[in-house]
């Protein structure tokens, strides 16, 4: 029993740290934009990717739920990804 709660809990641990990764690498990227003049850099470090899934609408008669997921995905973003994986790794 307490084998499984660790597992959980390790695999809670790297998700969290693989979407700390992914948000520090977005805030970073929107640094790097604020940062750098136009040109070819900007472009391949700042062109993203959008996916996205909805919004999809739960009509309940009283009230209406909305929901709705969005990706943005840039090549920083993906680095960030990256630091955070190594970093899970080296600290493990």
């Amino acid at each position: 029993m307490i084998v499984q709660n660790k597992t959980k809990v390790t695999i809670l641990i790297a998700i969290g740290s693989l979407l700390l990764g992914a948000v520090i690498g977005s805030f970073a990227g929107e640094l790097i934009k604020a940062a750098i003049p136009n040109g070819i850099v900007k472009e391949v470090f700042l062109r993203s990717i959008d996916i996205s899934m909805g919004p999809a609408a739960l009509d309940l008669i009283m009230f209406t739920i909305t929901l709705g997921i969005s990706f943005k995905i840039n090549l920083i973003g993906i680095v960030g990804i990256g630091a955070a994986y190594y970093l899970l790794r080296f600290w493990r």
